[in-house]
């Protein structure tokens, strides 16, 4: 029982010097705070009165005979060790101007005070229009449409990186369009990078970036191509237009892309030879001793028999001394007077070959259950 009294006893003695070491750090944080707060008002200042209370004054017309009546000021503690100049009653600091503004930009006062209200120049706003865009608003007569990317070339990791934007007043064969846009780097024609079809829409928003690698010796030797195409029902690719694009006379590298519009121009129509004609590349290398050659497609084939039955392949053949070596044939397509081939063959030939070697490439056709074969075109290329 003793002992819990003097449990008790203990615990409040604690408690009362608990409670004055509290108050006696809140008195000193109070006087701290007090010190810190205080202003040492300036003599010879008088506090102004004002009938109106708390209301704001009405701006007036102040004379050098009628001074306002006085404003107390007072420095805090934390700004008195600063050097400042004294004003003495009656004295009034002057607003400094710069001289190289110009007059209209100067406030105009009808004071020499600081007190008085101040009316600064109107703003010009002219001087803040954005010049306006008329990209998207001037057309020429019977565009083709618009067509928005941006380019850009990274010397360091030779990459060439092409960002498709949009395009803008489409002209689509039927009532809807569903564009799409194919990237070749030409010369080369058989590599192509394809954007996302948009359906049912003839300003379609892309957003896509592309990557070329690319070296930067033959940078300037290329052309970028951007070709616009209208997919329909039959998932058939239509031509709208085309972007041809050179590099050679383009500043690519920049800290950022360029932004570049042009508007498409329609696909060739130069006529066909008598014929027609066929594209193809060739190419050899000295390493490897192989020739290789690309058949892209024919144009303007002259069918002889109904094309509903009519199939059309290329026979690619390789002579010595007008000599046979060896022969090869591209796959058939059926029914078509500009057939795409874009098939890929390899020849050995040694480099000592070359100056006696020749190509024949042969355009025939064949109709479904005779299996007769007919030549349209015949060429040769030493």
């Amino acid at each position: 029982m003793a002992e819990q009294v003097v449990l008790v006893i203990g615990g409040i003695v604690g408690g009362l010097l608990l409670l004055l070491l509290l108050i006696g750090l809140s008195c000193c944080v109070w006087k701290r705070l007090c010190a810190k707060f205080t202003y040492e008002e300036l003599p010879g200042t008088t506090a102004a009165s004002s009938p109106q209370g708390d209301k704001l004054c009405q701006p007036q017309a102040w004379t050098p005979a009628s001074r306002p009546p006085g404003v107390p000021f007072v420095v805090p503690p934390s700004l008195q060790s600063r050097d400042w100049v004294p004003l003495h009653s009656r004295e009034w600091a002057q607003v400094p101007r710069d001289p190289c503004l110009a007059p209209e930009l100067l406030p105009h006062t009808t004071g020499s005070n600081l007190g008085d209200v101040c009316m600064v120049g109107t703003v010009n706003p002219e001087l803040y229009k954005i010049p306006e865009d008329k990209s998207e608003t001037d057309f020429p007569e019977g565009c083709l449409g618009r067509l928005w990317f941006s380019v850009e070339y990274q010397q360091e990791a030779e990459r060439l990186l092409v960002g498709l934007i949009k395009a803008q007043r489409l002209h689509a064969p039927s009532e809807t369009c569903s564009p799409l846009v194919k990237l070749h780097l030409l010369p080369d024609e058989r590599r192509f990078l394809q954007s996302k079809t948009k359906r049912k829409t003839t300003n379609p928003q892309f957003d896509e970036h592309f990557i070329f690698q690319v070296s930067s010796k033959s940078i300037a030797q290329m052309v970028l191509r951007f070709s616009v195409y209208h997919v329909d029902r039959q998932r058939k690719h239509q031509l709208l237009g085309h972007v041809l694009f050179p590099l050679k006379d383009e500043t690519l590298v920049s800290d950022c892309p360029r932004i570049i519009w042009r508007d498409l121009e329609a696909e060739s129509l130069e006529p066909p030879s008598e014929f027609g004609d066929l594209q193809f590349c060739l190419s050899y290398n000295d390493c490897l001793s192989r020739l290789t050659v690309v058949v892209l497609r024919a144009k303007g084939l002259r069918l002889q028999e109904d094309r509903s039955f009519v199939s059309v392949f290329v026979k690619v053949s390789l002579m010595n001394h007008n000599k046979f070596v060896k022969c090869k044939r591209t796959s058939a397509v059926l029914g078509s007077a500009n057939p795409v081939y874009s098939e890929t063959f390899s020849f050995k030939a040694n480099p000592t070959e070359l100056d006696t070697a020749s190509l024949c490439l042969t355009v025939l056709q064949s109709t479904q259950g005779d299996g007769k074969q007919s030549r349209l075109i015949s060429l040769a290329r030493a």
